[in-house]
């Protein structure tokens, strides 16, 4: 999957609107090595977005799995 890119977009704001959370930045960015030093986007860059896979809860108490 990819995402184009707006302008002024990041790669933590990317994470969390296109993959659901800004905790899967290091994974984007893993994703795309070419942008490694970019802060702020332009437009019309296309980024792959990796694919993030369901965690199992690790949760001890039963009633949050």
């Amino acid at each position: 999957m990819t995402y184009t890119t707006k302008s002024g977009d990041s790669f933590d704001l990317i994470s969390y609107q296109q993959l659901g959370s800004e905790l899967f930045t290091p994974q984007l960015i893993d994703a795309n090595p070419e942008h490694i030093t970019t802060f702020i986007f332009s437009e019309g860059v296309e980024l792959t977005l990796p694919t993030i896979q369901a965690q199992a809860s690790t949760s001890k108490l039963p009633w949050k799995n």
